[in-house]
């Protein structure tokens, strides 16, 4: 079987599959859990100073849910550790002891001062921790210390106290990146500046799941009032998954190794960040929902793809699907497909029509055939959109069919219609 041994920014475990520093890593007993349950590694939740303590509210957590999917994504507005840091640190030193070959990485938060970062890293590394996670990205409480995201949305900061990590320690030093900014590579970029080992995304999306219009009020509710918090859970995945990709392809952060997270809750899921790049993966809601076994069937799936693949380990497909991710301009415009319906898989719906005729290129007919309905493609109306296929209900019912010979490639820097270009040639 294929081999999910993975050694990222030169720190080791078992499988690539890490809890993300959340609810889930705050205590020795959950780590001790999820490691005999078989994740490969931890990120601790976030360690902070003693003082002043932290104060959590209650309730912490609201819930996005869509169509009988359940938690389809999470808002939390927990803040970093409540425990003090001293028993943290007895418990990371002994964890660490009594489970060797796993990845154990600690998240810290502290005000954007040198000294306190020098302290606390100090600490931190007479655990035996294997790195540390530098949490830029909390979206929520406290950023009138200078932290989370106070730090993570200002470049400058993300160099600065990136380098004073990497001056005052001589741990792995990864960089959590936070989303809630206009362009991921700013601060990713400055990560690299300051020396970082690695970078971890995406930390949580500022969000408001819902509104309580009984109590008229966003939820989670405290007391009658309520306020945004980051947004994690499947949901979440197609945002992670564009960051990640942008970081990977980008000439100033290559080869900077990527741990992703977001919304990884499969062995699928985690193999499209591992084949945009990413070494390792993170995963929170997934386990708050339905448990520290889920590592089963995700790294059991994983290994089993791969070897139908042929893989042997991860880095054989790491980043493969990288070089294969451009920009809209170098599409090529001479590629044409158009829908193809099979009439022995079709229910006889017609939400394929409905969203065709409405809302696209009426491009499908509705007809009458021996007193049933039946649907067909109208292909001189067909673009090749991909609309029906997306809502049809049978998978594999609707699909593409390239009806161009491939002998002719033409993007938008070459089009005729382009005013610029012969500037683009």
């Amino acid at each position: 079987m294929a081999s999910l041994i993975t050694h990222f920014a030169g720190i080791k475990s078992p499988n690539p599959f890490w809890l993300a520093s959340a609810p889930p890593t705050d205590k020795a007993y959950n780590v001790v859990r999820a490691f005999q349950a078989g994740w490969g590694g931890v990120v601790w939740k976030t360690l902070g100073e003693d003082g002043p303590p932290i104060v959590n509210v209650s309730s912490r957590y609201g819930a996005y849910s869509y169509k009988g999917n359940r938690v389809a994504g999470l808002n939390n507005i927990e803040l970093i550790t409540d425990r003090p840091l001293e028993i943290n640190l007895q418990e990371i030193k002994q964890v660490k002891r009594d489970w060797p070959d796993r990845a154990l990485i600690v998240s810290l938060m502290v005000p954007c001062e040198e000294d306190a970062w020098k302290a606390i890293l100090r600490r931190v590394e007479e655990t035996g921790a294997d790195g540390v996670e530098l949490n830029f990205g909390c979206p929520h409480g406290m950023p009138e210390r200078g932290m989370g995201a106070a730090v993570g949305q200002v470049p400058d900061y993300v160099e600065m106290v990136t380098r004073w990590c990497k001056q005052h320690s001589r741990m792995p030093v990864i960089v959590k990146l936070t989303p809630n900014i206009t362009n991921i590579l700013g601060p990713a970029r400055a990560a690299v500046r300051g020396g970082a080992d690695a970078v971890s995304l995406i930390n949580t999306i500022n969000s408001i799941v819902s509104v309580d219009l009984d109590q008229m009020a966003p939820t989670p509710t405290v007391d009658g009032k309520g306020t945004s918090g980051g947004y994690c859970g499947p949901a979440v995945k197609p945002i992670a998954l564009n960051m990640v990709a942008q970081i990977a392809r980008d000439p100033e952060c290559k080869n900077i190794p990527i741990s992703g997270i977001g919304g990884i809750e499969t062995w699928r899921d985690a193999a499209e960040f591992m084949a945009l790049g990413a070494g390792s993966v993170q995963v929170c809601t997934a386990a708050m929902h339905y448990g520290f076994r889920i590592v089963d069937d995700m790294a059991d799936g994983l290994a089993r793809w791969m070897d139908g693949k042929g893989y042997v380990a991860i880095d054989d497909f790491r980043g493969l699907a990288t070089a294969n991710v451009t920009d809209w301009k170098n599409l090529n415009l001479s590629y044409q497909i158009v829908a193809q319906i099979d009439q022995d898989k079709c229910i006889k719906c017609g939400l394929c029509h409905i969203a065709c005729e409405d809302t696209s290129h009426q491009a499908i007919a509705a007809e009458r055939v021996d007193g049933g309905r039946r649907y067909a493609v109208i292909d001189d109306e067909c673009v090749g959109c991909n609309l029906c296929m997306h809502v049809c209900p049978v998978e594999g019912c609707i699909t593409m069919k390239r009806i161009d010979d491939g002998s002719v490639y033409q993007n938008w820097t070459q089009h005729p219609n382009n005013p610029m270009r012969a500037a683009a040639e």
